[in-house]
């Protein structure tokens, strides 16, 4: 394991995309762990206001970090940044590539030539992806490590931009120094999650954003699921409260210029994960199975826990049931909430 780098106790704290379904779950955290004080940078565009904790220590500009002059308003003095702001998802990008690459590329240079001068900054955590290096296949998958290579035909403008902001922190740790640490994102899921939170972003995808949260919308309408491939596509699912452990590991124990998988280092196909869902939900959905996406060719794929173990002693420890059981009992108590965001795309979904 790493000498500890940094503590989030009495730290001062940076979260871009803070009030995301990631980014709101990991500044509940950061508060219960005795952060002095977190700042939340968000633009709303895949997030809600009301997602943000109500906290005196918690501080929100309601900004892209990309706009003119807010980098130097904010300064350098930060304990820990964590990059988290996105343009949500491969779907929202093949829809838009020039806003994926405003929110999710130009997000990460800025920040990264703005802290390469920091003399307090400990950490730089980057939400990077596991998609970015998945093996592009239908047949058996293995674990994706942290060293595999990244080809050079991604599928979507989403996991071009999430690998180049890799390359970017490599060059500035390399350059000048800067403490960051990629944490590769397997398949979140959680509370906090909202269906049609933000802006219309294009595309359908704006409010089935993922594949976790519509399912358990869906089951306790009673409305069908749709299974892309039949169902056979497989992926690795991480609860949110176990991803954001990990985000912590990261800033606290990660190697500077590292990358860790933060993934649960269990695969499962789509059709398991839909009837677990109708399970817990006792619904009586019907399933509805469809070819494959044409622009998809990560048919199956889960990240290895090997090195994030080792290096980090991280280790998520919820299983895929019981997450689902609490988001399902969270999405229940939130669903009036859930619907009205919904609402507000409603003449441009179908």
């Amino acid at each position: 394991m790493n000498p500890q780098r940094a503590s989030i106790v009495d730290s001062r704290i940076l979260v871009v995309g803070g009030a995301g379904f990631v980014g709101s779950n990991l500044v509940n955290r950061l508060i219960d762990d005795g952060a002095q004080v977190v700042h939340v940078v968000d633009n709303f565009l895949s997030a809600e206001p009301f997602n943000i904790p109500d906290n005196p220590k918690v501080q929100v500009t309601g900004l892209s970090i990309n706009e003119e002059g807010l980098l130097e308003k904010l300064g350098t003095d930060w304990d820990i940044v964590f990059h988290l702001a996105t343009y949500h998802g491969n779907q929202s990008s093949i829809a838009n590539p020039h806003e994926d690459h405003e929110n999710n590329l130009r997000t990460t240079l800025v920040l990264a030539d703005h802290f390469s001068t920091s003399s307090s900054l400990q950490s730089l955590v980057y939400a990077s992806a596991g998609c970015t290096v998945a093996e592009k296949t239908y047949d058996e998958a293995l674990a994706t490590s942290e060293d595999d290579s990244v080809s050079l035909y991604l599928d979507s403008p989403y996991q071009i931009s999430k690998i180049v902001g890799e390359f970017y922190l490599n060059y500035f740790e390399r350059s000048s120094g800067l403490p960051s640490v990629k944490a590769r994102f397997q398949n979140v899921y959680g509370p906090r999650e909202i269906l049609g939170a933000g802006k219309w972003r294009g595309t359908p995808a704006t409010v089935w954003r993922n594949v976790v949260p519509t399912f358990i919308y869906r089951a306790i309408k009673g409305e069908k699921l749709s299974l892309d491939n039949e169902g056979r596509n497989s992926r690795d699912f991480i609860y949110v409260e176990d991803l954001v452990d990990g985000l912590i590991r990261c800033a606290t124990l990660g190697e500077v210029g590292g990358v860790y998988n933060l993934a649960s280092g269990v695969e499962t196909t789509i059709k398991k994960l839909a009837e677990i869902i109708l399970e817990e939900t006792d619904s009586k959905s019907e399933l509805e199975m469809l070819p494959a996406r044409d622009w998809d060719r990560s048919g199956r794929r889960f990240g290895s826990t090997e090195k994030s173990a080792e290096e980090m002693d991280f280790l998520a420890q919820t299983s895929l049931r019981d997450g689902i059981r609490k988001t399902i009992e969270w999405t229940r108590l939130n669903l009036e909430k859930i619907e009205e965001t919904i609402a507000q795309h409603e003449n441009k979904i179908t």
